[in-house]
């Protein structure tokens, strides 16, 4: 790896260990081997190269889930929305360290354009892709309302779920349970 690489992992491991407000740039130096002026030389400073780690991060962990749940699609979006629960599910014990990288990109980014112009641009395209991906269309077969109702909700229930993970890992609903209860969120039954 290149000393800018270095220094990318060093404060993504920074961020998982110490949070983003309570890591240094001689933190980062350490873990990632480089010298201290080398932050300065690659990113400009500690707070650069911070927003830089937590925006790949965030994309590193929507990568995976995207690849995931491409990998198990299923023909009716009942059977979909169940493959996205299950994925999710599935990856979010394996992913901690990047689902807590992308929980502190959401905060810092009320304080930092650098993070969140970035961040609205993947939220965009990640309520687009959703969408796609339960209507089992392209990106660009979602229109600007679908992308913004259903691709909402979507981003919504996923990012919910991330964040009750963090808090209660043995929390989480089975995929029917999800499944189950969206839909009796929608066609309620007798009262």
């Amino acid at each position: 790896m290149s000393q800018r690489e270095d220094l990318l992992a060093g404060a993504k491991k920074c961020l998982v260990e110490k949070g983003y407000g309570k890591t240094t740039a001689r933190d980062i130096a350490a873990v990632s081997g480089a010298h201290l002026a080398s932050i300065g030389y690659h990113f400009g400073s500690k707070d650069k190269l911070m927003n830089t780690a937590v925006i790949e991060a965030t994309s590193d962990w929507g990568d995976i889930f995207g690849n995931a749940l491409q990998a198990s699609r299923a023909e009716r979006p009942s059977q979909r929305l169940r493959a996205l629960f299950e994925t999710l599910f599935a990856s979010v014990p394996e992913h901690h360290d990047l689902m807590v990288a992308g929980v502190q990109a959401f905060g810092q980014a009320q304080f930092d354009e650098d993070i969140a112009a970035p961040l609205l641009e993947g939220l965009r395209e990640a309520r687009r892709e959703m969408a796609a991906l339960l209507l089992d269309l392209s990106p660009e077969e979602v229109d600007d309302a679908t992308a913004a109702g259903l691709g909402s909700i979507l981003y919504n229930l996923v990012t919910g779920y991330v964040l009750q993970y963090l808090v209660e890992p043995d929390g989480l609903p089975s995929p029917d349970q999800a499944v189950e209860g969206l839909h009796r969120l929608v066609q309620p039954g007798p009262a």
